[in-house]
């Protein structure tokens, strides 16, 4: 209970009121006006200040000491039962003989109010390829354009979110990403759209990045996105020599390496710090992968950046890095 300390009916004001009575002699009826309350009240913490003491004074609960109209344990343990077997709720409340009402409160009070929760939890399952180029994730992160400081770091909307709402604002740009899935290095470029043409165009800049660093590219994994899906990225991929691993519709975690640097890239690049436009921040992408995939530690990796995952000597990232 949220009460002020000093409140006349805290524990603190009730036991002054029983002095009031008990040692000041005073009546209860005399004890009602002084303290702003009914002389049946004070007989009330009287009594229970004489036969407790000062812990009487204190709030009890309102719950009753018994509930006799309370559905009994064993027909709540049949619920569980029925419910476990994947019955209803009206089926269980029709073989058990209580209200569909009352069938649902104790599903709900058990946590089996949804069939979801019926269901073992999947367990997580990691995994990662053994050398760099066996498997490289893509994705795709839509991002809105901005000719001025965005609304994110001034916390205004009402000037460019709603000129992109009636279709006035710049416009969209496509950040699509890339990742290998046993080094974590990362490659990234900022497009005008998501459609197969740029695709295509930066899954070739991909595959000549890896290779670059000495990696060759065996497997890429992407979703079901129309232009992973075309023609063009099909032949893309096998004139490439890929092997195009397309993910299960609705599970995003199959990429999730991919997911996991995209949110790494929005917070550490995109929204990190206060780009005047967006071609100011398009700008920087470059210079931030370069700290991601050389110096920034990763969790995964026993702290160490990426390229570490390449076995090249201090001399190697030097030339590589000019």
């Amino acid at each position: 209970m949220d009460t002020h300390k000093n409140a006349p009916m805290t524990p603190k004001g009730r036991e002054a009121m029983v002095r009031f009575v008990i040692e000041g002699g005073q009546s209860k009826a005399a004890a009602a006006r002084q303290f702003n309350t009914t002389a049946k009240t004070v007989a009330k913490w009287v009594k229970r200040f004489r036969s407790e003491g000062v812990d009487g004074l204190r709030d009890r609960p309102s719950r009753p000491h018994s509930l006799p109209s309370q559905t009994p344990l064993a027909t709540c343990t049949a619920i569980e039962m029925l419910r476990r077997q994947r019955h209803t709720g009206k089926h269980i409340a029709a073989q058990v003989g209580v209200s569909a009402a009352t069938v649902s409160r104790i599903l709900r009070r058990l946590g089996l109010n949804r069939l979801a929760a019926l269901e073992p939890a999947e367990p997580i399952r990691r995994y990662q390829r053994e050398n760099p180029g066996e498997l490289i994730h893509i994705d795709i992160k839509k991002l809105g354009k901005f000719k001025r400081i965005g609304h994110r770091i001034t916390g205004d909307r009402t000037g460019q979110s709603n000129l992109r709402a009636r279709g006035q604002g710049p416009g969209w740009e496509y950040v699509h990403v890339c990742i290998d899935d046993a080094s974590r290095i990362a490659f990234s470029q900022v497009m005008k759209n998501e459609k197969r043409g740029c695709a295509v165009a930066f899954l070739k800049a991909a595959v000549a990045y890896y290779a670059n660093l000495g990696v060759t590219v065996e497997r890429v994994m992407t979703d079901n996105g129309s232009c992973y899906k075309s023609f063009a990225f099909q032949k893309a991929c096998k004139r490439l020599g890929l092997k195009h691993i397309r993910t299960k519709p609705y599970t995003p975690k199959t990429n999730g390496k991919a997911e996991r640097f995209i949110q790494t890239s929005l917070r550490e690049w995109a929204y990190a710090q206060a780009y005047n436009t967006s071609k100011e921040r398009a700008a920087e992408l470059p210079r931030w992968l370069h700290r991601y995939n050389w110096h920034r530690p990763h969790g995964s990796l026993d702290s160490k950046p990426p390229i570490s995952r390449l076995g090249l000597t201090g001399n190697n990232l030097l030339r590589l890095h000019i």
